[in-house]
């Protein structure tokens, strides 16, 4: 079994993460039961501790207007790699002739942390389209399993705008009614996690009724300036995993990546199928941890599995009394 590792990143927890548009990196292989360290940031690009994965669009977003929250959730296409498409999603309207449609992601919430769900988007106005499925909301299968959202029912897009690594969205009023600081906060984090997704937006500025919010909601949440996946990191989970995303079919060797802060940078990923047998339980090792969220990415093949539910856990070993503790769950399909 071969193990390659290069010299890791690391990225400031309050610092805007940088974006490329395309970084190529060897993925490690590691066996069913083992040890992965991860190979800096993951092929595609994207920012520091939210790579673009397979399928995910790099391109320009664009600008579009439109949309309105409460309906049902947009679908999701098979993307490259182990992962495809998710059950329980809706179809998206008809592509324009000629569009080509990507795999993209949402951030719906599972407890207080965001949690990323498949989609996909017609070209151009991926990022536009990308928001619309948000506000849409979690479809059925998302619901059973948790998944859940703060954006208020009827909030619709007015606009959408990229220049210069900023996405500027505007929102009807809708967007700020109600709610404490909590969901506040985890509304903001929800289409901010979901743009910075894209390789060409590193912040986000917000706007209600086509005014630019210094301060949202009554709570009153500073928004002076462009905020990124770096003001919100109270809301994302000590693991985040980007890809598989909920609801995705995986088969071995299966890869999985995103951005973690733990003690040390180190826990551990396991893979149960329907019968609780375990698939997989490796030990992996981000770029950096311990207040500073780095970034992983591995790739693990799997022992004998039943075809079927599945579940990806993130857990790691509790420094008191070894338990394991687990950080965030995500619900998939095995294939043989």
């Amino acid at each position: 079994m071969k193990t390659t590792t290069s010299a890791p990143r690391r990225c400031a927890r309050r610092r805007p993460w940088t974006r490329t548009a395309a970084l190529s990196l060897p993925l490690l292989l590691i066996g069913a039961c083992g040890t992965a360290t991860t190979t800096g940031r993951p092929e595609g690009g994207g920012a520091t501790g939210s790579p673009t994965g397979p399928g995910t669009p790099g391109g320009t977003p664009g600008a579009t207007t439109g949309g309105t929250s409460g309906g049902t959730a947009g679908g999701s296409s098979a993307g490259s790699g182990t992962a495809t498409t998710g059950p329980g999603t809706a179809a998206e309207p008809p592509a324009t002739p000629g569009a080509r449609t990507v795999r993209t992601a949402v951030y719906f919430l599972h407890g207080e942390h965001v949690s990323a769900a498949p989609r996909s988007a017609a070209t151009p106005g991926t990022a536009a389209a990308a928001v619309r499925s948000l506000l849409a909301g979690p479809g059925r299968y998302e619901r059973s399993h948790g998944r859940t959202t703060a954006i208020p029912a009827g909030t619709t897009l007015r606009s959408l705008a990229v220049r210069d690594h900023v996405a500027t969205v505007d929102f009807s009023g809708r967007y700020d009614d109600g709610g404490g600081s909590l969901s506040m906060r985890a509304r903001l984090a929800q289409v901010v996690f979901t743009l910075t997704r894209f390789a060409t937006v590193d912040a986000v500025r917000f706007a209600v009724d086509g005014k630019p919010v210094e301060r949202f909601g009554g709570e009153g949440i500073v928004l002076n300036g462009p905020v990124g996946r770096a003001d919100f990191e109270d809301v994302a989970p000590a693991v985040l995993v980007e890809s598989p995303m909920t609801g995705d079919t995986v088969r071995g060797p299966v890869r999985v990546w995103g951005s973690a802060d733990t003690f040390e940078g180190v826990f551990r990923l396991r893979l149960t199928d329907t019968a609780g047998r375990t698939a997989a339980d490796v030990l992996v090792r981000a770029t950096s941890g311990t207040g500073t969220r780095g970034t992983f990415d591995v790739t693990f093949s799997l022992k004998t599995a039943s075809t079927g539910p599945g579940l990806l856990t993130a857990y790691y070993a509790s420094p008191k009394d070894g338990r394991p503790v687990t950080v965030d769950t995500v619900p998939l399909t095995l294939r043989r």
